[in-house]
């Protein structure tokens, strides 16, 4: 995976938005719950990322930790949904395939809303540690499950932080696969080439991220608002002459507390009140991108 510092540089391409829309605003829920490393599926540790204590794996079980990933499955994801709802606003689910199946009505939820889903692995663990068999066996099990609960093949792959060096390549490889989000890099769609395949990068946001709570670096709903808020201000502002994407990522064990799931209701009823804004799903970015702006060749 070659690096590119240069990107669009100073004159990215205009996104051409549906309805000539300044930014396009995506809200990610990240459902990975009950499909961490934990003693009860034989992994030896338990799996404390992105909960009340923010550590990272525990050599001996934690309940507590358990119960908290348990407290997003049970109670978060409904809050999340349910104000998602009531704004009409429509979503993405990154979602790993054991938490699909240890939880299936939140499967038939999200299709009874037409979001979409990108495949977030077949279990929520880090791809770095697998061999390259392990990881091309859990992406195909991840689109074969996911494919298989929600009646529509996954369009997108993200694994858990980052990419391993082979990532891309497996899920080109496996395809069917509209594209990627193991990106960081831009506010934009971007092509790349991959096994003499064109293919295409949705980025993503740990910036614009709810992980901010479990690492001390936000610690009210209103703080996570002002930062949301302020991020979208300055992309909507800056989309008269240069429009972006905003991804928003949220995780029900985190989120789907009260008292900062306000700040996703408070963020909601900010954005719909400007003009200007596509509030969309991230398969829609994706088809979009595809359709206005085709890989060139060469």
């Amino acid at each position: 995976m070659d690096r590119d510092f240069i990107g669009y540089g100073p004159n990215p391409p205009d996104p051409r938005w549906p309805g000539g829309a300044r930014i396009a605003v995506n809200i990610v829920v990240n459902y990975e719950e009950g499909s961490e490393e934990s003693f009860p599926d034989g992994d030896g540790l338990s799996e404390g990322g992105l909960t009340e204590g923010g550590g990272g794996a525990f050599a001996s079980r934690d309940l507590g930790a358990e119960s908290m990933y348990e407290y997003g499955s049970r109670v978060g994801v409904w809050r999340l949904f349910r104000i998602l709802q009531e704004a009409g606003v429509p979503a993405t689910v990154f979602g790993c395939a054991r938490a699909f199946e240890r939880n299936p009505e939140v499967v038939r939820a999200l299709v009874a809303n037409g979001w979409d889903v990108c495949a977030h692995g077949d279990r929520w663990i880090r791809h770095q540690g697998l061999t390259e068999e392990a990881e091309r066996a859990a992406i195909a099990r991840a689109f074969d499950v996911i494919s298989g609960m929600s009646g529509e093949a996954p369009a997108g792959w993200y694994c858990r932080y980052a990419p391993t060096e082979r990532t891309r390549e497996l899920i080109v490889a496996h395809g069917g696969f509209l594209y990627d989000s193991d990106s960081y890099a831009d506010e934009l769609p971007y092509w790349t080439r991959v096994s003499g395949h064109d293919h295409l990068v949705v980025p993503y946001s740990l910036a614009l991220n709810d992980g901010k709570f479990s690492r001390g670096n936000a610690a009210t709903a209103g703080q996570f608002f002002e930062f949301l808020r302020d991020s979208f201000d300055l992309l909507h502002e800056e989309g008269a002459t240069h429009p972006k994407m905003m991804s928003v990522g949220l995780h029900c064990r985190l989120m789907g507390h009260p008292g900062r799931a306000v700040a996703l209701r408070r963020f909601l009823e900010h954005i719909r009140a400007q003009d200007g804004v596509w509030i969309c799903r991230r398969v829609d970015i994706a088809r979009h991108w595809v359709r206005e702006h085709p890989p060139v060749a060469g």
